[in-house]
C-alpha cells in the first residue's frame, strides 16, 4: 500500500495472490505439472505451426486460420503460465500493480482474438462445403488477412475498454487476490469504487465476444449440416464432418469454460471452482487444441510425422 497517495486514487501498489494452494508441498508438484504443460503447449502448437507452413497441401484458408490460433494459444500460455511457475516456485506471488493491469489486457486481447477467430474458421468451413464453387474467390488471401485482422481490432477494442475501466476503480484494500491470474471478477471483489459501469461493459463484452461469436458459428454449421445430410455417399458424409468434428469439439471446449467464467454476473467473488476453470482457459485449452485438430487428421498427422523425422514433403 501507498499510504501518501491521493484520497482518490488507487492506494494499492501490488497485489498478493493466493494461487491453487498454500501447501508447499503440492506448489512443488504443481510447478512441475505446469511447467510440463506449458513446454507440451509450447511445442505442440509450434510442431502444429511448423506443419503448416512445410507442407503444400497445408496452405489452404483452414490451415491459416489454425496457424493464427496455434500462435494465440502460445500467447495465452505464455502470458498466464511463467508468471504462476515463478510463484510456485518462491511460494509467494507479489504482482505489482502495473504488471496486474498489462496481464489483463494482454490476456483478454488474445482470449478474444481467439473467440472471433474460432467464428472466422466456421465462415470457411461453411464456405467450402456449402458454396464450393465460389470458395477460392469468397476466401481468397485477402479476405483471410481482413477476416484475421477484424478479430484483432476487435479484440484490441474489447480488451482495451476493460482494462481501462479496471485502471480507474479504486482499490483501497485488502490487496489479496483469490486467484492465480489478474482476471476481472477476482479485481472487481477488491474495488472499494462503484463496479456497475464494470459489470455493464462485461455484460456488453460477453455479449459481442461470445454469444454473438456463437450464434454466428450455430448458424454456419446449421447450413453446414444440411447441406451434408444431402450428400447420398455416406463416405462422403463422414469425410464433410470430419473436417468440421474438430473445430466444433474446440469450440465446445472453449465457450463452454468462458460461459462459466464470465456470464455469472450475479456474482464476482472467487472461488476454488473459478480457479478449475481458470486453468482449463489458460493451460488445457491451449494444449489439448494441437491434440484435437491433429487427432483424427491424417494431413496433419502425415505433416507432423514429416517435420518430426526432417523428411521432405512429397512434390
Amino acid at each position: 500500500m501507498d499510504p501518501g497517495a491521493p484520497g482518490n486514487r488507487t492506494t494499492i501498489t501490488e497485489f498478493i495472490f493466493l494461487g491453487l494452494t498454500g501447501n508447499k508441498g503440492l506448489q512443488s508438484v504443481l510447478f512441475a505439472v505446469f511447467l510440463f504443460a506449458c513446454v507440451a503447449t509450447v511445442g505442440g502448437n509450434l510442431s502444429i505451426l511448423a506443419a503448416i507452413i512445410m507442407e503444400p497441401k497445408l496452405h489452404t484458408p483452414m490451415y491459416y486460420f489454425l496457424g493464427n490460433l496455434s500462435v494465440l494459444d502460445m500467447g495465452c500460455i505464455t502470458v498466464t503460465v511463467p508468471p504462476m511457475l515463478a510463484c510456485l516456485l518462491a511460494h509467494q506471488c507479489r504482482v505489482p500493480y502495473a504488471a496486474c493491469i498489462s496481464q489483463l489486457f494482454f490476456f483478454h486481447l488474445l482470449a478474444g482474438v481467439d473467440c472471433h477467430l474460432l467464428t472466422a474458421m466456421a465462415y470457411d468451413r461453411y464456405l467450402a462445403i456449402c458454396q464450393p464453387l465460389t470458395y477460392s474467390t469468397r476466401m481468397s488471401r485477402e479476405v483471410q488477412a481482413a477476416l484475421v485482422a477484424i478479430c484483432c481490432t476487435i479484440s484490441f477494442i474489447n480488451a482495451l475498454t476493460h482494462t481501462v475501466a479496471v485502471s480507474v476503480l479504486d482499490f483501497c484494500g485488502p490487496n489479496v487476490v483469490n486467484h492465480f491470474y489478474c482476471d476481472l471478477p477476482p479485481l472487481f471483489q477488491l474495488s472499494c469504487s462503484s463496479i456497475h459501469l464494470n459489470g455493464q461493459l462485461l455484460f456488453a463484452g460477453a455479449t459481442f465476444m461470445g454469444v454473438i461469436p456463437m450464434i454466428l458459428i450455430s448458424v454456419s454449421y446449421a447450413h453446414v449440416a444440411a447441406a451434408v445430410l444431402r450428400i447420398r455417399s455416406a463416405e462422403g458424409r463422414k469425410k464433410a464432418f470430419s473436417t468440421c468434428g474438430s473445430h466444433l469439439t474446440v469450440v465446445c471446449i472453449f465457450y463452454g469454460t468462458g460461459f462459466f467464467s464470465y456470464m455469472r454476473l450475479g456474482s464476482v467473488s472467487a472461488s476454488d471452482k473459478d480457479k478449475g476453470i481458470g486453468i482449463f482457459n489458460t493451460i488445457l485449452n491451449p494444449m489439448l487444441n494441437p491434440v484435437i485438430y491433429s487427432l483424427r487428421n491424417p494431413d496433419v498427422q502425415g505433416a507432423l510425422r514429416r517435420v518430426l523425422t526432417g523428411k521432405r514433403p512429397p512434390e
